[in-house]
């Protein structure tokens, strides 16, 4: 007999329980994703136990205190976020899995596509990372990678006459993986994708044009790799970091026009076609794809269920599932009734944040990880927005003086209220890659924290965090660069004892 969990609506049944509303005046939506932060909050206290059940149905019905619908979409999301996965049958339940990286990476770029990040953006970014990488590289070294290294680089030479494989460079997520780094190594390689997208919405160049591109990168990849080899983390930092202003100088020199947003199949197939993907997961991603490529047109009917039944050759099954996730990242909603369909919606940030953060608690990252990361993304940050208001922009300091009152002067129910300002800052710095990666760690952080019952400090240290931000805003208005920096990093290692 079918459950909740595993029933498709009949005829007639609504199309999406994600907008309906419970028992309780809660949209089901809404109460389903605090469902599903409970369960996964389960499973990181329990040491995130593969292979083990968290119950039946109705064991989960009765122990979170749910009705049907509210429990069939949590484990909606439970499961697309690859934390656990409902087996029907004997021995059954809700059977904890191991998550990978293609979701959180699904996630990123959907939203980043959205928000038209641009190449400046990306490689802002990577000048913090992944010079950072390279170093911790060089420190950790052993003879498996510098075999996978120099493996890498022989891949390069054997692809130069195919561009699509070459344009990927794969060193970059290399290093990041050497780094010895899971913040870091996914990081990278999310940063290495989109930047890649660029490359392949640039005009069309010859074929010894590109040949030659190839071949300079090539020759920078392997004095990175030769530093690298040899152990020495401030040579590798050095060559990374003039390679990436390459890169940049390269792109932005062959870009079709300024401005332009990533283009073409931002979810690539293999990150969502492997063995254990869904084929809901497959058609959610290729009406993404079709979204992006008509400009992400608010509001746009893309069919009625009919229309896309026949669009994509899929069952009726499979195409609400795949409303649901598109539902769950804001990517489209299925409206009811006369003039219904389809509709394309805005994406918002926080299915990113969420699902980025799950994998990154799975991966065992430790509070070094976390400092290191948050550090660079952070003191960067603090560098841009000083800059910012010593050109003369007055929101620096309106933006950033609310934000520090908000820490005391906030509602007590507000559990998020003394991150306003860190979050403030990434706003200003005018980066949404940035933006996003500290919304990331600020999540994983809550989360550690939540799955090891070691609450944040709250109001009871309020006052304290205030003080602190007024110090750092202090610096920011005096133009103090170095100062606002070190005060930052301070604020940031006495946030750690909360991660063990």
């Amino acid at each position: 007999m079918a459950t909740a969990v595993d029933r498709e609506p009949a005829d007639g049944e609504p199309e999406s329980d994600f907008a309906a509303v419970a028992d309780n005046g809660m949209p089901v939506g809404k109460l389903a994703a605090q469902t599903a932060q409970r369960i996964e909050a389960s499973v990181i206290r329990q040491g995130w136990p593969v292979g083990e059940s968290l119950g039946s149905e109705v064991d989960l019905r009765e122990r979170l205190g749910v009705s049907r619908a509210v429990l069939r979409e949590a484990v909606r999301l439970v499961e697309h976020h690859r934390v656990a996965r409902m087996r029907r049958g004997p021995n059954g339940g809700l059977i904890v899995c191991a998550p990978d990286a293609g979701p959180a990476t699904r996630a990123m770029v959907i939203y980043l596509e959205y928000v038209g990040t641009s190449v400046t953006d990306l490689l802002q970014a990577r000048l913090l990372l992944e010079p950072i990488a390279a170093g911790l590289a060089a420190e950790r070294i052993t003879e498996e990678g510098i075999a996978t290294l120099r493996a890498t680089l022989e891949s390069e030479i054997v692809h130069w006459d195919d561009p699509g494989v070459g344009s990927q460079d794969p060193l970059h997520p290399v290093l990041g993986q050497l780094s010895g780094n899971p913040v870091l190594h996914l990081f990278v390689d999310v940063l290495t994708r989109l930047t890649a997208r660029y490359a392949h919405t640039s005009r069309r160049i010859s074929k010894a044009e590109m040949h030659a591109a190839m071949e300079t990168s090539h020759s920078a990849h392997k004095a990175v790799v030769d530093a690298v080899i040899s152990d020495d983390g401030a040579r590798a930092q050095t060559a990374l970091t003039a390679h990436l202003e390459s890169v940049a100088g390269w792109i932005e020199k062959h870009r079709v026009r300024r401005g332009q947003r990533i283009a073409g199949n931002v979810i690539e197939p293999e990150l969502v076609e492997g063995p254990r993907a869904k084929l809901a997961e497959v058609v959610a991603a290729r009406i993404h794809d079709d979204i992006a490529a008509r400009g992400w047109q608010i509001g746009m009917v893309l069919g009625s269920e009919t229309d896309l039944l026949a669009r994509y050759g899929i069952s009726r099954a499979v195409l609400r599932e795949a409303v649901r996730l598109l539902e769950y990242h804001s990517v489209a909603r299925m409206r009811r009734g006369p003039g219904g369909g389809l509709v394309v919606t805005a994406p918002e940030a926080q299915a990113s944040v969420d699902t980025m953060a799950l994998f990154l608690e799975y991966q065992g990252v430790t509070a070094d990880d976390l400092r290191t990361v948050r550090n660079a993304i952070e003191l960067g940050i603090v560098a841009r927005v000083t800059a910012r208001h010593a050109a003369g922009d007055k929101a620096v300091a309106e933006r950033l003086a609310k934000a520090v009152r908000w820490s005391t002067a906030g509602p007590a129910e507000d559990q998020r209220k003394a991150d306003l300002f860190h979050s403030e800052l990434a706003a200003l710095a005018d980066n949404p890659v940035l933006t996003l990666f500290l919304a990331i760690l600020t999540e994983l952080f809550r989360r550690h924290a939540a799955g090891r019952d070691r609450p944040l400090p709250g109001d009871a240290a309020a006052d304290q965090v205030q003080h602190v931000h007024q110090r750092i805003l202090d610096a920011i208005l005096q133009q103090d660069a170095g100062v606002a920096r070190h005060r930052m990093r301070r604020h940031l290692d006495a946030l750690m004892p909360w991660w063990h």
